[in-house]
């Protein structure tokens, strides 16, 4: 053991350095303080209600109702114990604060991968630094895309665990592959995923060329082989999570639209090709790689008191406050996102690298890296190159579930870096066996630094600094001050301010390529040893990086953890509703209704925020409460109360005594025989009365039996979101409509005990017939994809610790 530890010194000594970066540059987290994401607090919204139950017995449920009145907990908050992923990450949760976590599987993963390739430790650190500190990573833990992030990491270790097999190493290598495919698959980001696949698919396709051409095909299929089975056990250990969320994708918005429109047919599934393409990289846009705020940097305000807006308006008597207040409601952002939240920047030095590695790198690796970065440019590009991305909308698989088609560039963000580290390995190897190494420093040079410096001086000549409706605004700015000329200079300003952004970090960028661009020249010409050359580059490259990154994620991203609980402020309106303890829905009107999740942090409501809502309650919001608001639904979905402004700017309650309630005996039952017939009748009926059922449900029914509802009651007696009790009386059989959202992946129904039948109605409602007397209703939310792929899960999850120990075991046996 003592000579294990005298071996790995290096390591552990690089992986101290890395503590350290995060505790320099996570400082506040350390303190104590908490990281405001506004999606995590979003997140922590959607939750509430299942955490308070879970508070209660110890179990989160499966479904809540705290958000569009009902849906599965899947997507939000779901306990995953028997899958080892859980605690492996849950383990590094504990130890090390939000987001150093994260932070530290960025690192740790790239140098696993980097040492894989056999690159020296000091340049697989550096690779590993440059990787994690590319603005993106940077950007999505500011946003609090914290499964995004999560699994980005995990690429690079997946990755080292496909090479290591690919290079024979057969158990090792399938151990590794099976361990960080199934935590990349735990944290449930199946985009990004998704992207890691894409790539994977191009090495294979390149490693099957080569072996025909090699006539290696046999031991090919072996790793092939290999890696199957651990993608196998990866699949499995992850069986409960994946199960479940494809079940919900099918009826989720990913999933088929029940009802024809003008814009997506009935048969087509995914999402739309205009919302998925909604956030595509602008062609020239791509300059940010090298130059960060070439576009602007991101929508949020950026224009100080030394703005040329803002010495405009000073000029014309504007007082310096007020001017500067102005200025800084302009957008320096000018690309062709609807906004965003900053730039994919992977580094000044990483991009002269890779530009160096594109010259010297040789072998198929390099192929690879290349090959795989360009697609996810291409694809990247979205509407601005619809040719490539077309293909894959139309005929990839699983391709069009997915949205915001810019995100592809993660993969560019690990393998222009990766590529670049190979650059600084091959020098450090064999520098006097590369032909014409010094021109090739010089050719990279002129290419990177020419271009930075043809932008710092020229910035016009590439870039245009205006969006795409500047006119549009120039002339609403015009209006608004009724001077058009006025807000023609004003526009003009902002173009110019936007142009010395531009211009400021392009001579940034150049310095920093004249600083690694001259240290590997020094190294190359023996003037500079290898070991100080690396260790300044890499200094090089964290301080560029790290530069970017403060402009997004700082410590003013960070405060107490009681100013996080702040922005969830209970309103007296929230305290006036709370009085009433017994279980209805809320319609707060105040806010973004379908499109915030912060009602749900108090209340049960018809609204919320989610990604993947049931596909048909979407439907029944952009039909029933798209313009005019449906009251009869609102009736249905046992709205209580409505929060709305009064004419005075202050909050109003609107108690609405005509909710039908947690569950109703209904006179008549109408059958209609499509989903828009279905509903088509929502837009004016009374729900306590008719219930309106798809005739797909006919044989549930039978329609002698549909009694009265006088001298009939029903009534919510218990309430857990994933087990409802109600108890009723009928004098004879009758049919009782329930306002909880339709989802049959699940729920089952009981009268005393005994299963019965249920079905749909009002387009997303449950019913039931149910036989007269006096009993007892149940609904329980058992889903088998849950706790049959748990009990899978388990089974992996020990096969995989059972197989990564033996490998281990078996290469301690060989290295001994």
């Amino acid at each position: 053991m003592k000579h294990w530890f005298t071996r790995n010194s290096i390591h552990f000594g690089v992986v101290a350095v890395f503590i350290a970066i995060c505790f320099i540059y996570f400082a506040p987290a350390w303190q104590g303080k908490t990281l405001v994401q506004q999606d995590v607090i979003q997140a922590q919204a959607m939750a509430r209600e299942i955490m308070e139950f879970k508070e209660k017995d110890g179990k989160g449920p499966l479904w809540t109702n705290s958000m569009f009145s009902g849906m599965p907990s899947y997507q939000i908050w779901v306990s995953y114990p028997k899958n080892i992923g859980t605690h492996i990450t849950g383990f590094f949760k504990n130890v090390f604060p939000n987001p150093i976590d994260t932070i530290l599987f960025y690192l740790l993963g790239a140098y696993l991968l980097f040492s894989v390739l056999r690159v020296k430790p000091w340049i697989a650190a550096l690779g590993a630094i440059a990787f994690t500190f590319s603005s993106y990573n940077f950007i999505y833990i500011e946003a609090g895309h914290a499964s995004k992030a999560y699994a980005i990491a995990f690429f690079a270790p997946v990755i080292a665990g496909v090479w290591l097999t690919l290079r024979g190493n057969y158990l090792w290598g399938g151990a590794l592959t099976a361990l960080f495919l199934a935590l990349e698959i735990r944290v449930n980001h199946i985009q990004m995923t998704y992207y890691l696949f894409i790539a994977m698919l191009i090495l294979v396709g390149i490693e099957i060329y080569h072996a025909y051409k090699d006539k290696r095909l046999a031991q090919l299929g072996k790793a092939f082989g290999s890696i199957a089975v651990a993608c196998i056990i990866a699949l499995a250990v992850n069986a409960g999570l994946l199960w479940t969320t494809y079940e919900y994708s099918q009826e989720s918005i990913r999933g088929t639209s029940n009802l024809s429109t003008e814009t997506k047919a009935a048969d087509v599934q995914g999402v739309d090709r205009e919302y998925a393409y909604q956030w595509s990289q602008g062609v020239m846009e791509n300059i940010t790689f090298l130059i960060p705020d070439a576009y602007g940097g991101g929508s949020g305000p950026k224009l100080d008191g030394d703005s040329e807006v803002v010495k405009l308006l000073t000029s014309q008597g504007v007082p310096a406050d007020q001017a500067t207040a102005f200025a800084r409601q302009l957008p320096t952002y000018w690309g062709d996102k609807p906004f965003t939240s900053g730039p994919w920047y992977f580094g000044a030095i990483v991009i002269f690298l890779f530009v160096l590695g594109l010259f010297i790198v040789k072998g198929r690796l390099k192929w690879w890296l290349l090959s795989a970065t360009l697609l996810s440019i291409f694809l990247a590009f979205g509407r601005h190159l619809p040719f490539i991305s077309d293909i894959f909308f139309d005929y990839f698989p699983l391709y069009n579930k997915f949205r915001a088609v810019e995100s592809t560039l993660v993969l560019a963000s690990l393998f222009i870096p990766i590529l670049a580290v190979l650059a600084l390995n091959e020098i450090a190897n064999r520098y006097k066996e590369i032909p014409q190494l010094d021109k090739k420093v010089l050719y990279s040079f002129y290419i990177v630094g020419g271009l930075s410096l043809l932008v710092a001086l020229l910035p016009s000549l590439f870039l245009n600094f205006r969006v795409a409706n500047h006119q549009a605004m120039t002339q609403q700015m015009g209006q608004q001050l009724g001077d058009p000329a006025f807000a023609q200079s004003i526009m003009n300003a902002l173009v110019d301010d936007r142009m010395s952004i531009a211009r400021n970090d392009a001579f940034r960028s150049l310095i920093f390529v004249l600083i690694g661009a001259g240290l590997v020249w020094l190294w190359v010409k023996d003037k500079l040893k290898a070991s100080i050359a690396v260790i300044l580059l890499a200094l090089a490259v964290l301080i560029d990086m790290w530069g970017v990154n403060r402009r997004y994620l700082n410590k003013d991203n960070f405060v107490e953890e009681r100013l996080i609980k702040q922005q969830f402020q209970e309103r007296e309106v929230d305290k006036l509703i709370a009085r009433d303890t017994s279980n209805y829905r809320v319609l707060d009107l105040t806010i973004p209704t379908f499109n915030s999740a912060s009602t749900s942090y108090y209340h049960n409501t018809i609204g919320g925020y989610h990604a993947a809502k049931l596909m048909r309650y979407q439907e029944l919001i952009e039909r029933q409460f798209n313009g005019a608001i449906n009251q009869d639904v609102l009736d249905m979905l046992n709205t209580k109360y409505l929060i709305a402004d009064d004419d005075k700017g202050s909050l109003r309650i609107q108690n609405r005594s005509s909710a039908a309630g947690n569950a109703w005996i209904v006179n008549r039952v109408t059958f209609v025989d499509s989903a828009e017939d279905e509903m088509r009748a929502l837009d004016a009926f009374n729900p306590k009365d008719l219930a309106i059922v798809h005739s797909e449900f006919k044989s549930l029914i039978d329609s002698t039996k549909v009694g009265t509802s006088a001298n009939s009651n029903i009534e919510l007696v218990n309430y857990r979101p994933d087990h409802l009790v109600y108890e009723y009386s009928a004098p004879q059989a009758v049919l009782a409509v329930f306002s909880e959202v339709y989802y049959d992946k699940g729920w089952k129904a009981y009268v005393d005990g005994e299963e019965i039948p249920y079905f749909r109605a009002n387009y997303v409602l449950r019913a039931a017939q149910l036989p007269g007397g006096n009993h007892t209703v149940e609904f329980k939310f058992e889903p088998r994809s849950y706790y049959m792929g748990e009990n899978i899960s388990l089974a992996a999850s020990a096969i995989l610790v059972l197989a990564f120990g033996f490998a281990v075991w078996r290469r301690r046996k060989e290295n001994a």
